[in-house]
């Protein structure tokens, strides 16, 4: 399957003008947080739900987790791991890579994709990184759509 790869440079600013979207209202009761040892079962589970090829096993998760090079960030709702989102940091390099961005079918078309998108952005302005590179499947609308309205570009 072909892939689009996007970036989007100064992740330590703003969104571009004119590329702004009102942000997403987060659900009452829905919480994001960084994903725990704990997580990893449902985490697995929402993997194999959402992808039909390409996934993250859960041995992936687990090293995820636990390493300082990744921002394991899951969305919670009533004890229900419903989203996570993935970036990956390395040491010495002001690039980071959305690796994934997964959203049970319960909770699509609710803005949670974008709400985990930009959790992803702030913590890659923390950490000072000036681009954000991601790789998105040609055929994933939503998801492609998702990028652009956030000012990423291929």
């Amino acid at each position: 399957m072909s892939t689009h790869l996007f970036s989007r440079r100064g992740a330590s600013a703003r969104r571009p003008a004119g590329t702004a979207k009102r942000s997403p209202k987060r659900a009452p009761g829905l919480r994001l947080r960084r994903a725990g040892v704990a997580d990893v079962d449902a985490l697995d589970a929402l993997e194999q739900a959402v992808f039909s090829g390409d996934r993250m096993r859960r041995r992936q998760f687990l090293h995820h987790v636990q390493a300082q090079s990744s921002d394991l960030i899951v969305a919670v709702s009533q004890g229900q791991v419903l989203g996570y989102a993935l970036l990956l940091r390395r040491r010495g390099i002001r690039s980071c890579r959305v690796y994934s961005i997964a959203v049970s079918s319960a909770a699509r078309g609710q803005g949670l994709g974008a709400l985990l998108l930009q959790r992803l952005e702030r913590i890659a302005r923390a950490n000072g990184l000036g681009e954000i590179r991601l790789e998105v499947r040609q055929d994933n609308t939503t998801a492609l759509a998702l990028y652009e309205s956030r000012g990423y570009r291929r």
